[in-house]
């Protein structure tokens, strides 16, 4: 997390989790906004989240973008892959699972609607002591939609304002994937799967999960009447909304007093 201020679609993320099963996140937090930090207050107190200070640039000239020509440093990219080596072994015996991804990122099972319901049928599938590896599915953000109700103000994406996909082109759809991995069974993480391991990653059928990727748009070929509707992630929005107003609203972002 660096110079981040998406709030909106950290609060959402942060509740995809636990409505997914998830009872601990990681943040490696370098810089953030005032109203970003009131979130990762509030999760922290509820015992949710732990935040790690990730203040390598203070030691390090760190690069700012993950290609090189888009600023040049002694570490890549805030200490990225630092960050999930570290991750990795600080869990490795406090958890049976580790998930790697980014905040606008979720693993969406399609028949089942938890991490712990789709797990036992990767095991069943694939094996246990695994990396399985999800397809990422790009959802573009932009042009950005503008928020209904409570939401109006508050800075950031709305996931469920963003449910049209860019098309998957089948020779590259794992080449940007994001895993759910057993820790003990990983030496090496890097960015999309590992490096070394005891056994290489999975790459697991879309029909079982697949990622939701919300973000600015990939290919700018691609036009609107390209884009395919997935409403997947609708499936989890009544307990979602609630869910997210209420944070809001305990966390100081919105007056508590607010009809949503």
């Amino acid at each position: 997390m660096y110079d981040f201020t998406n709030v909106l679609q950290l609060v959402q993320s942060l509740e995809m989790f636990q409505l997914l099963g998830v009872n601990k996140v990681v943040v490696y937090k370098t810089s953030c906004s005032a109203e970003t930090q009131l979130i990762l207050d509030y999760y922290t107190h509820k015992g949710l989240l732990e935040v790690i200070p990730w203040s390598l640039s203070r030691f390090l000239k760190v690069s700012h973008g993950w290609l090189p020509e888009h600023g040049p440093g002694e570490l890549h990219y805030f200490g990225q892959i630092p960050a999930l080596t570290d991750c990795l072994y600080r869990y490795m015996y406090r958890s049976k699972y580790v998930a790697m991804q980014d905040i606008d990122e979720l693993i969406l099972p399609q028949s089942v609607n938890s991490w712990l319901e789709v797990l036992p049928l990767l095991e069943k599938e694939y094996g246990v002591d695994m990396c399985y590896a999800f397809e990422n599915n790009l959802f573009p953000v932009s042009p950005t939609l503008p928020a209904q109700g409570c939401w109006e103000n508050i800075p950031g994406v709305n996931i469920l304002a963003h449910l049209h996909q860019e098309p998957v082109d089948s020779k590259i759809r794992f080449e940007n994937y994001k895993i759910i991995v057993s820790p003990r069974a990983v030496f090496t993480p890097t960015v999309h799967g590992v490096l070394s391991s005891m056994k290489d990653c999975t790459l697991v059928d879309r029909n079982i999960a697949r990622i939701c990727h919300s973000r600015i748009q990939s290919e700018t070929w691609v036009r609107p009447d390209h884009l395919i509707y997935d409403g997947r992630l609708l499936s989890y929005s009544k307990p979602l909304v609630p869910a997210v107003n209420t944070v809001l609203k305990e966390s100081g972002i919105l007056p508590k007093n607010s009809i949503c």
